[in-house]
């Protein structure tokens, strides 16, 4: 009785959601403060879902995609809601996770090692996704897992390409936002990365293939007139919308509910929350 009443309920925010449109959806934020205790270590993460989407999964009618946002050095996970908000308007379970604490050592960049030296804070980043999917699965149990995609920023960036490489069947595809570090190398995921045109931050060379190997890889290179910081909430609108337009295009084949133009959602700001100090 209580599953067709719920069922009953989905039915009912979609109808009213048709009357609406789909733009008007409403998109609920949460914030979870999670702690691992093998590593000592709390982490904090924003949860963006659209609700009637999140009504029929826990209903048992769908399946949410899942979507894990990686922040960028000192920007925090709270300050990609453009792409949190998209995402979930698409019906994804957007996971946005707070990587670094104040208590971390800062991010350094040592000159011939590998990946400058920063291999430890990816690594860092792919225990910290793995500790949020299994602490979610247990609030969200009607998520996808097993197919994630991953969208960083910078730092951000490289940890998504890290983990994409150390578990690709657990990844369907990858985009980055100018990511400096990590080369993008084609899986069995798809790849779609900005670019800027930022003097100040420039990939370490091999990061970006030539035109030829991402043609023959599938790899999606799209370059920016804008600059490297300015890939998250505050930059300017017009960089954004472009971002979310292609994202939108890139995301079309596996989701079952229309586009929606993202600067029309009826949507809460994020809670300012700071587990520490931003990414490093």
């Amino acid at each position: 009785m209580k599953r067709v009443l719920i069922i009953c309920l989905a039915l009912i925010a979609v109808g009213i959601g048709g009357y609406f449109g789909a733009s008007k959806w409403a998109i609920r934020h949460e914030t979870f403060h999670f702690y691992d205790a093998a590593r000592n270590r709390p982490i904090d993460v924003d949860v963006a879902v659209r609700r009637d989407t999140e009504m029929r999964a826990r209903a048992g009618m769908l399946v949410m995609p899942v979507a894990i946002i990686n922040h960028g050095n000192t920007v925090k996970f709270t300050e990609y809601s453009f792409l949190a908000n998209l995402l979930a308007a698409r019906g994804y379970l957007a996971v946005s996770i707070q990587h670094d604490l104040a208590s971390d050592a800062p991010l350094v960049t040592n000159k011939g090692e590998l990946y400058v030296g920063r291999q430890p804070v990816y690594e860092r980043g792919v225990s910290n996704i793995i500790f949020v999917l299994n602490a979610l699965a247990k609030i969200q149990p009607h998520a996808d897992y097993d197919h994630l995609t991953l969208i960083g920023h910078s730092n951000g960036g490289d940890i998504s390409m890290y983990f994409a490489k150390a578990h690709p069947d657990q990844v369907k595809r990858v985009v980055t936002l100018d990511n400096l570090r990590v080369p993008l190398a084609q899986g069995a995921f798809k790849i779609l990365s900005f670019r800027s045109k930022d003097p100040n931050f420039v990939a370490d060379p091999g990061v970006v293939p030539s035109d030829e190997i991402c043609r023959k890889s599938g790899i999606t290179v799209v370059n920016t007139e804008y600059q490297h910081t300015q890939m998250t909430d505050h930059g300017p609108d017009k960089l954004k919308t472009s971002i979310e337009n292609t994202l939108d295009k890139f995301l079309n084949d596996d989701s079952d509910l229309a586009p929606v133009t993202s600067d029309a959602i009826n949507v809460p700001k994020p809670p300012d929350v700071v587990a520490g100090k931003p990414a490093g």
